[in-house]
Order: structure tokens, then C-alpha cells, then sequence
């Protein structure tokens, strides 16, 4: 008896000291790998490999590299010091006028009656807004909701381009380790309203935990490595698994050099740190990571080919969030769409030019891998030119053909300015490079 009794303390103690580990994974197959998957002639006369357009990489200046990192840390931290929600007026409550200017839909072509979506939004408790200001962190990779409901919405799945995996509910993903600002809770205490670095909406209660100062001061040391390797997977002391984590999350290093630091709760929704130590170190690399050909070539690499995950949906990205998270190991922050990335770097704006003028805009005045170039409702990753042709990387939905419907790629693509230009019905005046409206420069 005294035996057991013994063997077991034992082994209570290694699991309280042991470390949380991270191992290479692969993500788990879902509805979105069934998703088309059409090509176009670049595929096959433009080289697929990052590494091939890494050779025009101009390394960063180290100072101004440093720079960007303190502004990264100071963006991803900042729900922390928030004293107030500081939304902007008109960002707030753009799902409430979504809802409710047009019909949405089931994705089985149904009509959503107000009945039903004006629950969720009794639900969103938004006269509660504000009363809360409490810190939190996230404990699992998980959704960011617009209302507080699994319910998915669409603007209209019998139209293309309107249905799966168009979930307007997907407002955008979250990775591990990210702060937040708690604004207040739903009417069933679910989910939260919360403000994280790039975006906001809600989040359910069990996918985060309330820190306290000391955590925070913990936490939040001034030295950070990120995931450089996509689709890990995260384990606790005993074995079991905790998250996916993808490309671009944060791991604050530990004081002993060695190991990583992750959020952990209990069973009172209070975050406590638990140790991690990487199976391989090619998993974690310190921040930001030097802006290399090698490195750009390594991370630009890990996105090549991942399906379309529209607002971070299915573990997989769509085009902001695959420039976001391209961007983070460098330390340059992103935030959340297209259109708000536009404005984070230095804008250089093109007009209507003819699509050759542009073309030979674009070479002059991007930089390879250090650009983006943005058309309203789609970001790209500029990665060079192939024999003065300007290459892009994109995780693109689709080519709009003549009779408005399109060619499904749906996929993380590199491609011309001008994919499916060797086909007869794509429309011309919707191909990339005549609406292609701003270079983006970091």
C-alpha cells in the first residue's frame, strides 16, 4: 500500500514539473481539402518553388528591422493596456447592418428568419458593452466569431461566390498565446466580447483564461520566439494534445534561455504559464528572424498550396492572414483584412495605366517579398519578376471569368499578374493587373 502510495506521488511530482512539448504535425483533413482546385498555365511556366525569386531579396536593414519588432510588440500587447474598448465607430457593429440590409441564408440555400438571428444578437448583450475590462489571454488556436453563435452564416449560397466556405460568422482566427481585452459576456455566458491586436469579436469562454498582473508581467518579457514551421502540435505534461499551432504564434522565452512559455488555465478560468520545450529546433525561431533569401524562402514556402480557409476557417488561412502571418516572424504586424493591411506600410498608389506600364511599375517599385500588392477585397505577396514578368504569391479564391462565374483555385498560388490568361473565357478587365490599386512597401 505504502509502495503505491509512493510510486504515485512520484509521479505526480514529474507531471507538475514536466514541460508542455511541440512536435511537428500535420493539420487534420477537412471538408475544405474538397474544395476545386482548377490550373492555370502559370502553374506549370512559372517556377512553384519561393526559393527561386529569394535570390532579388535585399536583406533589411538591421536597425530598421528592430524597429518594426518594437512596434510589433507594442501592437500585439496593447489589449492589455487598454483602459477603454477603443474600436472605431465605424468598424463596430458591422455585423448587425450585414444581418440585417439583406437576407442571409443556411448553407443549404435556406432563409435565416429575423427570429433566429435576432437571438443571436439578444444574445450579444451589447447594452452590456464595456462593463467588464478584464485581461485575458487565449489558451487553444480558436475561431473569432462575429456573434456569439457556432451558427454559419451566408449571404447567399445559390449565388457564386456566396456559399461554403464564405462563412460570414468567421470573422477570423486566433492564434495560442495572444492577448486580449475582455469588453463583456454573452446573455449565456459562452462566449466573450473581445479585442485582440488585429481584430475583434467573440470568442468562446473556453478557449481563453483571465490573466492576472503578475502573469502579465511574466508574460509579456520582451523576448519572443514564433512558430516557423506550420501546423504543430502542442502537448501538455501528460502527453495529451492541447492545440494545433500554425505559423506566426508567439512563445515568450522563459529566463533560462532554453525553453518557451504558454498560457495554460484552470479550472476557475485563471491563466497560469506552463514551460514549453520544442521537439526540434527548427520548430520556434527567435523574433524577429533575420530577412533573409533563406529565411523568406523557408517561411513563403510553408503557406504554398494550403487551401482557402476564408476567415482562418479549417485551420487553414485565407489572403490577409497569409500575408499576416508571412510577415510576423520578420516582426512586421498586419492586421486583420486586406484593406486594413493596405495602410499598415508605406503606400505607392497606381492609376488605370496600361497593364505593361504597370507591370513595369510594379518591378521597379516593389521590393521582393517586402511588398504587397492590394486591389480591394484581395492582398498579395509580391515575390519578384520571372523574365520581367512581376510573380506573386496569394491565397487566391478564384479567376473571374466572362460569364461572372469563376475559376476556382482555392489555394495558397504563385502566380503571374495575369493567372488564367491563356484561356479564352476569363474576362480581361478582371485580371489582377488592371485592378491591382497599391504597392504596399515595409
Amino acid at each position: 500500500m505504502y509502495r503505491a502510495f509512493f510510486i504515485f506521488c512520484i509521479l505526480t511530482i514529474a507531471l507538475v514539473h514536466a514541460d508542455w512539448t511541440l512536435e511537428a504535425s500535420k493539420r487534420p483533413r477537412s471538408r475544405i481539402d474538397t474544395l476545386p482546385k482548377n490550373n492555370v498555365a502559370d502553374f506549370r511556366t512559372l517556377p512553384q518553388d519561393p526559393a527561386y525569386y529569394a535570390t532579388q531579396v535585399e536583406a533589411m536593414d538591421a536597425e530598421k528591422q528592430a524597429a518594426y519588432d518594437a512596434a510589433f510588440n507594442e501592437k500585439y500587447f496593447k489589449p492589455w493596456h487598454l483602459t477603454r474598448l477603443d474600436i472605431p465607430q465605424e468598424d463596430f457593429g458591422w455585423e448587425l447592418r450585414f444581418i440585417r440590409k439583406k437576407p442571409i441564408y443556411y448553407e443549404n440555400g435556406r432563409k435565416i428568419p429575423p427570429s433566429v438571428y435576432e437571438r443571436w444578437i439578444a444574445n450579444a448583450n451589447y447594452k452590456a458593452l464595456d462593463t467588464k475590462k478584464y485581461k485575458a489571454i487565449t489558451v487553444h488556436h480558436t475561431d473569432l466569431k462575429a456573434l456569439p453563435t457556432e451558427s454559419p452564416f451566408y449571404r447567399d449560397p445559390r449565388k457564386v461566390g456566396e456559399g461554403f466556405p464564405f462563412d460570414y460568422n468567421q470573422n477570423s482566427a486566433l492564434h495560442i498565446n495572444v492577448p486580449l481585452y475582455i469588453s463583456h459576456f454573452s446573455r449565456d455566458n459562452r462566449w466573450a466580447f473581445v479585442r485582440a491586436s488585429y481584430s475583434f469579436g467573440w470568442v468562446r469562454v473556453r478557449d481563453l483564461a483571465l490573466v492576472s498582473d503578475r502573469f502579465v508581467k511574466r508574460f509579456e518579457n520582451g523576448h519572443y520566439a514564433i512558430a516557423v514551421r506550420d501546423n504543430l502540435l502542442l502537448r501538455d505534461e501528460a502527453h495529451k494534445p492541447v492545440s494545433y499551432v500554425k505559423l506566426g504564434a508567439l512563445f515568450p522565452k522563459a529566463s533560462d534561455g532554453k525553453r518557451y512559455l504558454v498560457a495554460r488555465r484552470d479550472e476557475r478560468v485563471q491563466a497560469h504559464i506552463a514551460y514549453l520545450t520544442p521537439k526540434s529546433d527548427d520548430l520556434l525561431a527567435e523574433k524577429p528572424l533575420p530577412f533573409t533569401p533563406k529565411n523568406v524562402a523557408k517561411i513563403a514556402k510553408a503557406f504554398y498550396g494550403e487551401p482557402y480557409g476564408w476567415g482562418g476557417s479549417y485551420l487553414c488561412r485565407d489572403c490577409s492572414a497569409t500575408t499576416r502571418d508571412f510577415f510576423a516572424p520578420f516582426g512586421i504586424f498586419l492586421r486583420r483584412n486586406s484593406s486594413k493591411q493596405a495602410n499598415d506600410g508605406e503606400s505607392i498608389e497606381m492609376r488605370n495605366w496600361p497593364k505593361e506600364y504597370k507591370k513595369e511599375f510594379i518591378a521597379r517599385y516593389a521590393k521582393p517579398f517586402r511588398s504587397l500588392l492590394y486591389v480591394p477585397g484581395h492582398i498579395v505577396l509580391y515575390l519578384g519578376t520571372y523574365k520581367g514578368e512581376p510573380v506573386i504569391m496569394h491565397t487566391y479564391w478564384g479567376i473571374r471569368k466572362k460569364d461572372g462565374s469563376k475559376l476556382i483555385t482555392a489555394r495558397t498560388i504563385i502566380s503571374s499578374t495575369e493567372p488564367g490568361k491563356e484561356r479564352s473565357d476569363v474576362k480581361e478587365r478582371s485580371k489582377l493587373i488592371y485592378t491591382l490599386r497599391r504597392i504596399v512597401n515595409f
